[in-house]
């Protein structure tokens, strides 16, 4: 890699703040903000508004929506073209 032209790569802990829910990762994104971890070392922090913990889908809290029901009552509302 050609020197000067990449980030800073290092670790940073992102919190996913409706889960309450934080992991230590490498990335290149940094912040002002900190946070102790668990091995007593203080990395910065990033707050995030979702993750894995909370995403619906991988919570299995996803709704199922009905497309079929949509498209005929789109069809009755605006009719049909053909």
């Amino acid at each position: 890699m050609k020197p000067g032209i990449h980030p800073a790569y290092g670790p940073v802990v992102f919190r996913d703040k409706a889960a309450g829910f934080a992991f230590l990762t490498r990335s290149t994104p940094t912040s002002t903000n900190t946070v102790e971890w668990e091995d007593g070392n203080t990395y910065p922090v990033i707050d995030v508004e979702i993750s894995s913990q909370s995403h619906p889908f991988y919570t299995d809290t996803a709704r199922v929506l009905d497309t079929a029901g949509r498209v005929e009552r789109f069809q009755r509302r605006y009719g049909s073209t053909a």
